[in-house]
């Protein structure tokens, strides 16, 4: 599947992700509600909803994106990564650069893939979720309706490590320790994330997290087509505030 794609044409991505406020009693009433409803499918017995509120952010219902990072290969002999990276706290802004900038990506390259890591359960369908929410008109190369399989171009580096094995989750620090890559979690993990935003007020640590995973993602996937490594004095990062 790898032969026939040029690294030059992927664009390279990961979110970061927060419930879409602070704690749970700041919700409307009705939405209070329903994150009961839909808590009880994974919460203790002995865990009310605010228990787990931590968690709203993985569900795009509950959550929001306050980052967008992507990178792409910019030079050969070796390459070099530009990350632009897209926060804030206005995730209408956000979305709209970034289908913005990856429109702009789709015309250029004729061949063009988004590559994410669990992009295919997470990143993808969050961010086209968010733009339907947003009222924002989801790009051409994230909206799979009515395509077949070989027209979409989605690459996921957890689904191209389980070679038709869906007994299990890998996820990017583990699959990067056993290939030898830098780890993106040296700082901060997920489940880490919405405490740096509500309470440290702290979005620049988060962003160079986000831009860490694109990085990782980016040397795993040149990995797996057995191409040399991005050197760390060749990595670029522009952050655009929204």
């Amino acid at each position: 599947m790898l032969d026939n794609i040029k690294v030059e044409d992927i664009l390279f991505l990961d979110i970061e992700t927060v419930p879409e406020a602070p704690s749970v009693d700041l919700l409307d009433p009705l939405k209070q509600k329903l994150w009961d409803k839909k808590s009880k499918q994974f919460r203790n017995p002995d865990q009310s909803a605010a228990d787990v509120f931590e968690r709203a952010g993985i569900y795009s219902e509950f959550g929001r994106i306050i980052c967008i990072s992507v990178g792409f290969i910019k030079e050969k002999n070796p390459f070099g990564l530009r990350i632009k990276s897209f926060y804030g706290d206005d995730e209408k802004k956000i979305l709209y650069e970034f289908s913005a900038m990856i429109t702009r990506f789709s015309k250029l390259k004729r061949d063009a893939q988004l590559c994410a890591h669990n992009g295919k359960e997470f990143d993808f369908p969050y961010i086209a979720r968010r733009m339907i929410i947003n009222r924002l008109e989801i790009p051409g190369i994230l909206n799979n309706a009515g395509k077949k399989p070989w027209e979409i171009k989605l690459l996921d580096t957890m689904d191209l490590w389980k070679f038709g094995d869906y007994k299990s989750y890998t996820s990017l620090s583990l699959l990067t320790a056993v290939l030898g890559i830098q780890s993106p979690k040296d700082d901060i993990d997920g489940s880490m994330v919405a405490d740096v935003y509500y309470r440290e007020k702290n979005i620049e640590r988060i962003v160079r997290y986000c831009e860490k995973d694109v990085l990782a993602i980016s040397q795993v996937l040149l990995r797996f087509m057995n191409l040399p490594a991005i050197p760390e004095d060749r990595v670029e990062s522009v952050t655009i505030w929204s």
